[in-house]
């Protein structure tokens, strides 16, 4: 499986909620493939998600992240695969940050989320 892959099936194992994936291939500059965004309710929700995506990448492809940012009050959690960024806010830190706005006209694929 891709490292895409394993992290949308991560996420979804553990409820993420609007789940999408920006495809960055396009952009100049660009420092990854893809942003995947999803977000939660609660911290413990944001670092559970975190955690499953970590172990999952390790068990199925062998990765550990490059980085991991934002664990410390799991408010937003960035974590670097090199082709992935994923980005785990919690709720209202997504609606605040609009993270998706910024690149509005690249390609967005919208995953299977809880609601």
């Amino acid at each position: 499986m891709s490292n895409l892959e394993v992290i949308i099936s991560a996420a979804q194992d553990k409820k993420a909620k609007g789940i999408v994936a920006l495809d960055m291939k396009g952009i100049d500059g660009a420092i990854c493939d893809r942003f995947v965004i999803c977000n939660a309710d609660s911290t413990t929700h944001v670092d559970a998600i975190s955690g499953e995506i970590e172990d999952k990448l390790i068990e199925i492809n062998g990765e550990k992240p490059l980085r991991v940012e934002g664990r410390e009050n799991s408010y937003w959690i960035v974590m670097d695969y090199g082709d992935v960024m994923v980005h785990i806010f919690l709720t209202e830190a997504r609606e605040y940050y609009r993270l998706e706005d910024l690149w509005g006209d690249v390609p967005v694929t919208k995953y299977e989320s809880y609601e």
